[in-house]
């Protein structure tokens, strides 16, 4: 599915809507996915029904579901080339982004 032409809220309720049928498929209750996160059943809830929580939840139920190789590409380089790996590894360096000339202006 492509996401490219989705608001933001659409792609909130699509992945809300997959976490939950993931939790169903594997036979948990958010009782069950909460305890083994190290959270509460109200933040599982919220999850699920698009409320904004905080990352690491998001992050410890992925894990508990076995979604962690999703989590691993979420945000990784894209080195499609040898410019890009060498732009790539130019970045490990900086901390920050200059502004251009024309930026500031």
């Amino acid at each position: 599915m492509d996401l490219y032409l989705k608001k933001p809220s659409e792609i909130v309720a699509l992945i809300c809507e997959r976490l939950r049928q993931e939790r169903i498929t594997l036979q948990m209750t958010q009782a069950d996915v909460a305890a083994r996160a190290g959270i509460g059943v109200n933040t599982v809830s919220n999850l699920e029904s698009g409320k904004n929580i905080g990352f690491e939840s998001l992050v410890r139920v992925a894990m508990v579901l076995g979604r962690s190789q999703e989590l691993e590409a979420l945000f990784k380089p894209k080195l499609e080339s040898l410019d890009d790996l060498r732009r790539y590894e130019e970045s490990l360096s900086r901390q920050r982004i200059k502004k251009r000339s024309h930026d500031a202006e």
